[in-house]
């Protein structure tokens, strides 16, 4: 029996994602898409059992001789080659550190040791989700940020990633790029947003998410999205320039506050004679599954596994 079918799983800050995807097409079996909340101060066995939930709903939609594999777009530190959790001092799942994720989910799944497993960033993971069946299909250079509680990104040519040469930032990761008195990072992210409303307002907002509703009757509101996307703009055009790409593609919570900063945000790109169609994600968190899931394609994995020992 042909293994038509690969698992996409979405590692999350409080939650596992997972759907079923046709390897050949890229497209997810909805009925399949299945989502777990995890405590991520939790013992490793608690975390691995509750993923191991939402995993086992989506493979119940599909036979074992169809399986090609699983996929995890999985938050680093993490050894991507062999599946290995690294994160230690980052605030969550910690639990998980020097145990071989892969494996323990076979035993808690009981599923052969030889059903493939892969792992892949999950801000890489995204991109290639979009590149693959999302808005940046299409391009040959694409540049995708996510946007939220960090500042993810990933640079593809042909829908695979590019983590090293003159073209692009080391990894591919533009986050921690110095940025005014900090890194990329403090500034487009949602902690940004939080100190900058409370600097001019004095009110102290709970994410970006009460901002927006505030921004119909709230001046600052409004001027603090402004400075957003122009700040960005500026600091994405010279990578944006140098990798010569076609398409930004952006996701992520703040993705859905862009009417407030898209104006401020083009204007600023036209400034840096960096013009580029840019297209906000419809797949959203579903793009990473996708992405991942794309692993278990044996001509795409020849292509990145060169790639995963390196991230």
């Amino acid at each position: 029996m042909k293994k038509r079918f690969a698992i996409g799983a979405d590692i999350g800050g409080s939650h596992i994602s997972t759907v079923l995807v046709d390897v050949e097409t890229g497209s997810m079996i909805s009925e399949s898409m299945a989502e777990q909340k995890v405590n991520n101060q939790a013992s490793a066995d608690e975390i691995l059992n509750d993923w191991a939930i939402a995993i086992r709903k989506t493979m119940n939609c599909v036979t074992n001789g169809e399986l090609a594999g699983i996929g995890f777009a999985m938050p680093g530190p993490f050894d991507y080659k062999t599946g290995v959790a690294l994160l230690k001092n980052v605030a969550k799942y910690e639990s998980l550190y020097g145990i071989n994720v892969g494996d323990e989910l076979k035993k808690i799944l009981n599923l052969p040791g030889s059903m493939p497993f892969r792992y892949m960033n999950d801000a890489m993971s995204f991109a290639i989700g979009e590149c693959w069946s999302g808005k940046a299909s299409g391009y040959k250079n694409v540049v995708a940020i996510t946007l939220g509680t960090g500042f993810g990104s990933a640079f593809l040519t042909n829908g695979v990633p590019v983590i090293e040469g003159w073209r692009v930032p080391k990894m591919g990761y533009v986050y921690h790029i110095p940025y005014e008195s900090g890194i990329a990072d403090d500034f487009f992210s949602t902690r940004w947003f939080i100190k900058e409303y409370f600097d001019q307002t004095g009110i102290l907002v709970s994410g970006v998410k009460e901002i927006v509703e505030r921004s119909d009757d709230d001046a600052e509101a409004g001027k603090i999205f402004e400075k957003f996307g122009t700040n960005i703009g500026h600091f994405l055009a010279p990578l944006l320039l140098n990798f010569e790409a076609g398409c930004l593609v952006i996701g992520g919570n703040i993705s859905g506050a862009y009417p407030l900063f898209g104006t401020s945000f083009e204007k600023a790109l036209n400034e840096r004679n960096a013009p580029i169609k840019i297209e906000i994600s419809e797949l959203m968190e579903s793009a990473a599954m996708v992405g991942s899931s794309r692993l278990l394609d044996e001509r795409f994995w020849k292509e990145v596994e060169p790639l995963v020992s390196k991230i």
